[in-house]
């Protein structure tokens, strides 16, 4: 396990420091918010106060059966069962969760492996986590590798990980089943 300054970092102490920044924010804006939201549990295990918070039937009564697993419980699809995976348009990506935009299609990469790829999210528009091992990855599910999670700063939604693919570099893989596109006008 991974240690800095002599202390474990566990998926909960590297998702609770490396997104204080943006928790912050989020708070600031929920406290504005005519009614303050209620803490729910992150996807991390770490209670977070999110501008957009339901409870486990709404979000079962709003999102598909798949939709939900891959948003709320942090699976990642199956390769290539996402059309979202070959768009080209000009347009913009949003949560599924609460229709924050998170990637502008101007930063997409097109790769071969089934998931939207981006250069960078839109600024503000996620958090990240420590989450793995992914099988989709083909990470062995006793592995001690590690990924670091996407999420939606809005929402807390699973949206998808954060990985070095070559030779592009680093990039936001995502879910395409946890984003909503939206064409921009021509």
């Amino acid at each position: 396990m991974p240690t800095l300054n002599g202390t474990a970092i566990t998926r909960r102490r590297f998702f609770a420091t490396s997104s204080a920044a943006a928790i912050g924010l989020a708070t600031t804006r929920a406290t504005r918010a005519s009614t303050a939201p209620a803490k729910h549990a992150a996807p991390a295990g770490e209670d977070i106060v999110y501008e957009v918070t339901k409870t486990e039937a709404e979000w079962l009564e709003q999102l598909e059966e798949f939709e939900y697993f891959i948003m709320r419980k942090g699976l990642t699809e199956p390769p290539k069962t996402s059309e979202l995976w070959t768009e080209v348009r000009d347009g913009t990506y949003h949560c599924k969760g609460c229709g924050l935009t998170s990637f502008d299609g101007r930063w997409k990469v097109i790769l071969d492996k089934g998931w939207l790829f981006f250069h960078h999210a839109v600024p503000n528009a996620v958090l990240l986590g420590i989450d793995g091992p992914v099988a989709e990855y083909g990470q062995m599910a006793d592995s001690e590798q590690a990924v670091t999670e996407v999420h939606c700063r809005r929402c807390g939604s699973h949206l998808g990980h954060l990985l070095t693919i070559r030779p592009v570099g680093m990039v936001h893989c995502i879910n395409g089943t946890a984003m909503e596109f939206r064409q921009l006008d021509a």
